[in-house]
């Protein structure tokens, strides 16, 4: 029988890819995926170490899971991801029941270190590998399961060379990158040709793809090519029906890319565009290279070119220095802009980062308290985006069972994701459920703060009851 193994899963999208290509390798190497720890094998913990609280979660995992290896004997812990890039061959030292741990650029290392803990050794690799071997992972095993039917993630840059104060990615994940295009046109159409309908481009700062060969006149030679262009490309491969790409700097914002949401209908109407404050002195402490009035033209730029797209954004408060008055100024641009959805943190210092070097913290009480205030002004902002979508129809793609109530009684309640990445939730007959990952047109019914409900019926109650009235008048678009 196949040795099993289980995967936890912290922290950004990248993350989440890095463990699929992890669980690719192990299946390759002869591993099957356990049902649950409980069954497995081999634990692999996949680190973040973006705030302090995802740091301090992995030391809580690895008291838990010195008790899960005892309760059988051969069973293996390994560590990856940022925490353990971080942290290096501590790991080893501080923690004698993981077997092996290994970095972000060293994920291909992992059945060797599995093999070579079966035997009773253990290691750490955390070479920081600057070549393009680290993209050279094999397909997809027939054994794969993704958990995102009909969609997938394709990672197509990795590092940062901008050294925001407060991020610690340059440390965990280096520098710049960029995977060679053909690579990623192979990879794409055996995902298209797999039955994969919608592809999200991963990178630290996605849009900065190339840029470096692009500025040097000299993507020819390296394999590269402009990220619009590579959007291009990517949307003449058949089968895929959507592409998305996370997350964007505004820095690397260009004509081009702005384009090609208006001309690539492939190209979804969604930007999550992190900010981060909505103060320019704030912006600069943070070295974040834009201003307020720079942001803003994005935004305009985006939505000339696309009226239905739906910008979401990344906000620190209570950052080193921050006022009270550079916090009402977040909140003003978080009105101007009306974003559809935030992910808001309390500042957390970073080892290493310049920011965690500066006076003027901000109280642990008052980072709560304007943390509390944006959120609840983002939930209005959602509510209201949610709301004014009721009686229009749009593509959702089908991801499983839905979390959460649905409207009307019987049927499945499943849940999809539309063009704006908004989660819409829905009943469907047993009898005609739509596959998982498929594209089915639905009628927005309802709104709720957190998603919107659909209707199989293509045309909402109030387009028949105007129609009752008046037989010319059209469904709703």
């Amino acid at each position: 029988m196949a040795r099993a193994f289980q995967i936890r899963t912290y922290g950004c999208q990248m993350n989440a890819h890095d463990s699929e290509k992890v669980a690719n390798l192990l299946h390759h190497a002869g591993l099957a995926r356990a049902e649950s720890e409980a069954e497995a094998d081999l634990v692999v913990v996949n680190t973040c170490s973006i705030r302090e609280k995802a740091e301090h979660r992995l030391y809580t995992d690895l008291g838990l899971l010195r008790l899960w290896k005892a309760e059988r004997p051969g069973r293996l812990i390994g560590v990856g991801g940022c925490v353990a890039q971080q942290e290096g061959d501590s790991l080893l030292r501080r923690y004698p029941q993981v077997d092996f741990a290994f970095g972000t650029h060293n994920l291909r290392w992992v059945p060797e270190m599995v093999a070579a803990a079966e035997r009773g050794q253990r290691e750490a690799r955390f070479d920081d590998d600057l070549s393009l071997a680290r993209f050279d992972l094999p397909e997809r095993h027939g054994d794969f399961r993704s958990a995102t039917p009909g969609r997938a993630w394709l990672t197509v840059m990795e590092g940062c060379d901008l050294f925001c104060s407060f991020c610690v990615v340059p440390s965990t994940r280096g520098r710049e990158i960029s995977r060679p295009a053909v690579s990623i046109l192979e990879e794409a159409r055996a995902l298209g040709e797999s039955g994969v309908r919608e592809l999200t481009l991963l990178g630290q700062t996605v849009n900065a793809y190339g840029r470096h060969d692009v500025r040097r006149e000299r993507t020819a030679a390296a394999g590269t090519m402009a990220f619009g262009d590579l959007l291009a490309a990517l949307a003449q491969i058949p089968g895929i029906a959507r592409l998305r790409y996370t997350s964007p700097h505004p820095v690397f914002f260009d004509d081009a890319l702005v384009r090609a949401h208006a001309e690539l209908p492939q190209l979804c109407p969604h930007v999550h565009l992190p900010v981060q404050s909505g103060s320019d002195r704030m912006l600069a402490a943070m070295r974040r290279r834009y201003s307020v009035r720079e942001y803003l033209a994005i935004v305009a730029a985006l939505r000339r070119a696309r009226p239905d797209i739906a910008i979401t954004t990344d906000v620190i408060v209570g950052h080193p220095g921050e006022t009270r008055a550079d916090f009402e100024a977040t909140l003003a641009l978080v009105r101007e802009v009306g974003f559809v959805d935030s992910f808001s943190f309390k500042y957390s210092p970073r080892p290493g980062t310049a920011s965690a070097e500066l006076p003027d913290a901000v109280a642990a009480d008052e980072s709560q308290a304007r943390l509390a205030e944006l959120q609840e002004l983002q939930r209005e902002l959602t509510y209201a985006a949610h709301r004014a979508r009721v009686g229009t129809r749009t593509a959702v793609l089908v991801e499983g069972a839905s979390r959460r109530g649905t409207a009307g009684p019987g049927g499945i309640p499943l849940q999809g994701r539309d063009p704006q990445h908004r989660v819409v939730n829905f009943r469907a007959p047993a009898a005609e459920a739509p596959a998982l990952g498929s594209l089915i047109e639905i009628a927005i019914v309802e709104a709720t703060p957190h998603s919107m409900i659909g209707s199989l019926e293509l045309e909402p109650a109030a387009a028949r009851a105007a129609r009752a009235v008046d037989p010319e008048a059209r469904p709703a678009a």
